[in-house]
Order: C-alpha cells, then sequence, then structure tokens
C-alpha cells in the first residue's frame, strides 16, 4: 500500500510511533525492519548496530543504534521476543537499510514471546491508512492538495 508515497506492504505490522514493521515469516519468527516514512524522517543510514542474538527485548525497548548523517539514534523494537538473527548486510553495507527497507534492508529477526500482547499496539490492514496519516501529520508533512 502506499500512503502519501510512503510504501506500507500488506503483509507487514507497523508499531507506527517508532517508524518501525515486522514481518511473520514461515518459521514463525518475525523480520524486523525501519518504515520507509521513518527512513524518510532519519536520513541515511552510514552504522547500524543491532543487539546481539539472543537478547531479549519488549515492544518498544531499544533493539540497537543507528549513526544517522546527522546523529546516532536508538532503534525500538516493534515486537517482543529474543533475538534470532541480525542481517550479516548490515556490517559492510549499512546503506542497504535505506535503498531497500522491506527487502534486504531488514534488521533483525526476533523470536516472538508476547505476539497476542503486543498486536494490539500495531497497526495493520484496515486501520493503518488513518494510523498512518495520523503518525505522518505528527511530522508536518506536507500533503498532496487532492487529499
Amino acid at each position: 500500500m502506499q500512503i502519501f508515497g510512503f510504501d506500507y506492504p500488506g503483509e507487514c505490522f507497523y508499531l507506527l510511533e517508532r517508524d518501525m514493521w515486522c514481518r511473520p515469516l514461515a518459521d514463525g519468527r518475525l523480520q524486523v525492519g525501519v518504515t520507509s516514512f521513518g527512513i524518510h524522517l532519519s536520513g541515511d543510514f552510514f552504522m547500524c548496530r543491532p543487539k546481539p542474538v539472543g537478547t531479549v527485548v519488549e515492544q518498544g525497548q531499544t533493539l540497537g543504534v543507528a549513526e544517522l548523517s546527522k546523529s546516532v539514534v536508538t532503534i525500538k523494537t516493534p515486537v517482543s521476543g529474543t533475538v534470532s538473527e541480525i542481517n550479516p548486510l548490515l556490517d559492510d553495507t549499512p546503506e542497504i537499510i535505506h535503498q531497500d527497507p522491506y527487502g534486504r534492508g531488514w534488521l533483525v529477526t526476533i523470536t516472538p514471546s508476547r505476539w497476542a500482547q503486543d498486536l494490539p499496539q500495531l497497526a495493520h490492514g484496515g486501520d493503518l491508512q488513518a494510523a498512518a496519516t495520523a503518525r505522518m501529520r505528527l511530522e508536518n508533512i506536507q500533503f498532496p492538495a487532492s487529499r
């Protein structure tokens, strides 16, 4: 789905206030990354260092740090669980995050521990358009006149 020019793939679930997504994988784990809108706000990624495999995280807590063009920021996880894999491309090509945010630019996979409890805070399906638009308005994004 496109919302004001930003991609929001339908298979993903979004923690919009943190500009993060997660995608269920066939093995029950969740792939996690930064939304295209989040990348628009933050700029280019020069370094991304997720927490190590085996780290237990809770929804909204720090998942790692990223060096952007003008700052170093913490990345927050959209779901609770245990980090089970880190994208190996991040070490040598962190720019893959902003080049392909929903493809090869994923950050980690997480084995979820509280999916049912985390799910109400995630936007998906029918509520995504309104929720993402509200999120964008908080950042004073200029919308096309036709909207």
